[in-house]
């Protein structure tokens, strides 16, 4: 590796190879000086080094080379001067371009020249074959040779340059240009192979640019710009491959310009969804989606009738007139009737996909076909008014085909509607972005659904047709072509006929297929079967009324729902578990396909390599061979050109002639030359020393004579030339004096006139101050003025706001004091209300007892007078005059004397009151209170006597269920806290 202390002598350098013929060690020293680390800092010689860098790689072809230099010399001048990158980029695109074309120029059949599948490819096997077998190579070989090397090269180029200026945000534009230029290149010579490994590495760009985000010189999409060079590519790239007619990649290439304006959720220009549209329609036309084309024809005419002002009448309504046609060449039926789960959700998600391509967004939830369909574009193309503008022969087609029932007379009519519609279209005019529209394409779509159409009234009015009538009324198809479309038809579900050859009859009907019938057999024989079962033994009736069969309903409606819930998540559960189980083996399946193609790409990749080692080991081994041939023969003639010269044979007869032979003549021939020619240089050179020292010598008194001479010259002009300028100087003196003696007698004048000047000026420049002085006290007593207009009115407005302010809260206090009395209000009523309520219950507890009684002593029970809420139970036994008097004053007292009587108190003054037990009768018992009579009986519920029952007796004393209803004596005269 040369080294050079600047870089301007490996410029030098490589130019000296250059001219020697030495390219390819100029080559590598310009690319040592490119690669090295020394020389990282930009300079303008590096330009000139790299221009001159690329021009010997392209000579050479070598495109590895010249990818190496570019991506060192994008690290050397991507922050200083990335300007020079673009000028050495296009340079190198330039050179490529031009050498592909003056190859193209000197080839003689372009056509055979350009016979190549794969430019990435090497030589094929059957090249390789030929070239070994024939001796001479033909002009079609030769013009090969010559033409595809460079297109190779040039097809490398462009790909080195889009991977140098991928994700640099500094060189967009010309990242765009190169992939037009690359789609053009592709166009021109229609390299299908290349464009779509052209479209791979943008789509591969780009989301590597959307993977990698925290790049230094990333382009920003949400820029205008960035977008709008992004979405161009794209566009160039969608229309280059519809000329190709690579529809396959047309639609990836929507699909990508689709996700781009996903990404940056911005919508481009409306020109731009126009041609987006237009090629949508190309699209799914060649592709048979014909509710597809129909739904982006909708959006093309929204688009051109919105936003196209230019638009004439006469290219509108052949555009109206496409939408119609298209709509009505969609297929009448469901084609997706009788499909599987599995289809119909790929179905659904295709559907989605589409309509998102399109511009519908849909639900994913929702059922696609119920909104992309025929049914739902005709309506809406009726209510957004596209028949209005559409001509009145497709307007007439419209309403025969889905508004008349004319079931014989439907072709005839059709048929010269859709004469007339065949001769409409052609190029409309500028103003519009559509190019061309052609109403003839969609005449066979309409002839097949006149066709159904016809079929399908005739089914209705008919149940039996010969065939021959049946030919003579269609007369758009014979009736092989109507036969198959039947089939289709009844396949469908769109209408029902049987085809009798035998007897050359259609019959029309609800005639179900003879595979339906076996599919339903044991349906129908097990129908049968129940019905004669219920013929011979009827079931019985059983009486059964209204009552009885509504009595169980609820519960039975209730179980019947349980069970289908239970079946419907049963149900779920095995979907979710097929689902699963299917996804699981498409998984696994997916993974060994994977594996599988690994293998096998590995394996070929292998094979493939090897292969062409082989065929490089090969190929370098017979250039080898080759060259030394030539040079055997290039040595063998030049021997025989020297031999004829000197007069002798460098062979003898009859001796063998070998390379190695030949080459040793040459080489001892050519050291004897070599010697000879060395002495004859060195008896010039040394003549040539001789006669330049003469020559020397005799010159040197002559060349001193001439200098003496030449002294003397040159000061005597010196001496002249100084004299002419001093006589100059002293005339120039003289006239200036002169001139001051002229001008002097004005000087008084002139101060005269300065100061009279000066005075005016002084005075307009006093009177101009005066008066600004003045206008500016003007303005600031104006001002004042203002300002204290201005600050009495915010006083005002201030002053005001507070008043408002005041009366405001005045009003909230007011309103407040009046819901709270009307709460207090609310709450006194309540509170009486209650009591009222309280007493009313009372009343009617003792109703209740006295109705109790009353009933007891009706059915014979023994009538006990219960004991009164004041009194204790006394167990059945009437009490002693003397013990009942005290107990009846301290309760009477408790309730009078309104105080808090202490607990204690209260259980003394039970127990003093309190009854003895009972005397035991005669069979040593004591007398057990009666159930219905005991001290419980009075409980309005039958539950036992709880503790908490027995306690808050105790706390009240014995005043519950007194007569007068009023509380005990602890809550009556306790404070209420």
């Amino acid at each position: 590796m040369a080294t050079f202390a600047k870089p301007e002598n490996a410029l030098k350098r490589a130019e000296e190879l250059i001219n020697v013929g030495q390219k390819q060690d100029a080559l590598q020293a310009l690319h040592d000086l490119i690669t090295s680390k020394r020389y990282r800092a930009w300079q303008k010689t590096l330009e000139r080094i790299m221009f001159k860098y690329v021009e010997l790689c392209v000579d050479m072809r070598r495109g590895r080379f010249a990818k190496d230099g570019l991506i060192q010399y994008r690290i050397v001048c991507q922050q200083v001067n990335v300007t020079s990158l673009e000028e050495v980029i296009k340079h190198f695109m330039h050179l490529s371009t031009e050498k592909a074309e003056q190859a193209r120029n000197q080839a003689q059949a372009l056509e055979e020249a350009l016979d190549v599948d794969d430019l990435e490819a090497d030589k094929r096997p059957e090249d390789l074959m030929l070239s070994y077998v024939s001796g001479e190579k033909g002009k079609d070989r030769s013009d090969r040779e010559l033409v595809t090397p460079w297109f190779k090269f040039l097809w490398e180029t462009y790909r080195t340059v889009l991977e140098i200026l991928r994700n640099n945000s500094k060189l967009e534009a010309l990242y765009a240009m190169t992939a037009h230029r690359a789609f053009q290149f592709c166009k021109q010579y229609k390299r299908t192979t290349e464009f779509r490994r052209l479209c791979e590495i943008i789509r591969n760009h780009l989301s590597n640019l959307n993977k990698y985000r925290d790049q230094r010189d990333r382009p920003d999409l949400s820029a205008p710009e960035s977008l709008q060079l992004y979405l161009d590519t794209r566009f160039e790239q969608l229309k280059i491959a519809t000329e190709l007619e690579l529809w396959q990649e047309a639609f990836r290439s929507v699909e990508d310009i689709h996700g781009l304006m996903c990404m940056v959720k911005k919508t481009p220009k409306a020109s731009l969804m126009v041609v987006y549209y237009a090629k949508l329609t190309e699209i799914f036309w060649v592709s048979s989606s014909h509710l597809y084309h129909a739904y982006a024809w909708f959006k093309l005419f929204s688009l051109q009738k919105s936003f196209n002002k230019n638009l004439s009448q006469k290219d509108l309504q052949l555009i109206a007139s496409s939408v119609v046609l298209a709509a009505l060449s969609v297929t009448p039926y469901d084609l997706t009737r009788g499909a599987s789960h599995l289809e119909l959700e790929n179905e659904k998600e295709r559907n989605l996909r589409m309509a998102n391509l399109i511009g519908f967004n849909l639900e994913p939830k929702l059922d696609g076909r119920e909104v992309l369909s025929r049914s739902a574009l005709l309506s809406e193309l009726v209510s957004k008014g596209v028949m209005t503008c559409v001509t009145q022969e497709v307007k007439d087609l419209y309403h025969l085909l889905e508004h008349e029932f004319l079931p014989l007379d439907l072709a005839s009519r059709v048929q010269p509607l859709l004469a007339k519609i065949s001769k409409l279209g052609g190029k409309l005019s500028s103003a519009s972005s559509v190019s061309e529209v052609q109403l003839s394409q969609y005449v066979p779509a309409l002839e097949k659904l006149a066709t159904l159409r016809l079929l399908q009234q005739v089914s209705q009015v008919y149940q039996t047709m010969k065939i021959e009538s049946l030919s003579k009324v269609i007369q758009f198809f014979d009736f092989s072509v109507v036969e198959k479309i039947s089939v289709d038809a009844v396949k469908h579900g769109f209408i029902a006929m049987k085809v009798d050859h035998m007897k050359g009859v259609i019959l029309f009907g609800n005639l179900g297929l003879e595979s339906d019938r076996m599919r339903d057999h044991l349906t129908v024989f097990a129908e049968f079967l129940n019905k004669a079962r219920a013929l011979i033994h009827p079931p019985a009736k059983k009486a059964s009324k209204l009552g009885d069969m509504l009595s169980g309903l609820a519960e039975t409606v209730d179980k019947e729902h349980k069970r289908l819930l239970a079946r419907k998540s049963i149900i779920e559960k095995r979907k979710e578990e097929q689902e699963r189980q299917l996804l699981e083996m498409e998984r696994e399946e997916e993974s060994k396909r994977l594996k599988l193609q690994k293998i096998t790409e590995e394996a070929e990749q292998k094979r493939l390599a090897s292969e062409y080692e082989q065929r490089k080991t090969q190929r370098i081994l017979r250039e080898i061979e080759e060259r030394e041939l030539e040079e055997a023969q290039a040595l063998l003639q030049e021997a025989e050109k020297r031999s004829k010269k000197k007069g002798k044979k460098p062979i003898a007869e009859g001796e063998k002639v070998t390379k190695q032979s030949l080459m040793e003549l040459a080489l001892s021939e050519q050291l004897r030359e070599r010697q000879e020619m060395e002495k004859k240089l060195q008896k010039l050179a040394k003549t040539m020393d001789y006669l330049e020292r003469a020559k020397r010598e005799e010159a040197a008194p002559l060349i001193e004579a001439a200098f003496q001479q030449r002294l003397v010259e040159e000061k005597a002009f010196h001496e002249h030339e100084q004299q002419q300028e001093i006589e100059v100087s002293r005339q120039r003196h003289d006239g200036d004096l002169r001139e001051k003696n002229r001008l002097v007698r004005m000087l008084d004048k002139k101060m005269i006139f300065q100061e009279r000047v000066m005075n005016r000026r002084q005075a307009e420049y006093s009177r101009l101050r005066a008066e600004r002085e003045e206008r500016i006290s003007q303005i600031i007593q104006s001002r004042k003025q203002e300002r204290e207009a201005k600050r009495k009115m915010l006083f005002y407005l201030r002053s005001e706001e507070e008043r408002m302010k005041k009366a405001r809260e005045e009003e909230e206090a007011r309103k407040r004091e009046e819901a709270e009395r009307r709460r207090k209000e609310e709450a006194e009523r309540r509170a009486k209300l209650d009591e009222i309520a309280e007493k009313q219950r009372q009343r009617e507890r003792e109703l209740e007892e006295k109705e109790k009684l009353r009933r007891e002593a009706l059915l014979g029970r023994p009538t006990e007078v219960p004991p009164k809420p004041s009194e204790p139970p006394t167990g059945g036994r009437p009490l002693e005059p003397g013990s009942a008097a005290p107990a009846a004053a301290a309760a009477a007292a408790a309730p009078a004397s309104g105080k808090y009587v202490p607990k204690f108190r209260r259980e003394r003054g039970e127990s003093a009151v309190q009854a003895p037990p009972p005397e035991p009768d005669r069979w040593g018992s004591r007398g057990a209170p009666n159930p219905e009579s005991d001290r419980w009986g009075s409980r309005q519920d039958d539950r036992p006597p709880q503790p908490s029952d027995r306690w808050r007796r105790d706390d009240r004393g014995s005043s519950f269920g007194s007569g007068g209803g009023s509380r005990s004596s602890t809550w009556s005269s306790s404070p209420r806290r």
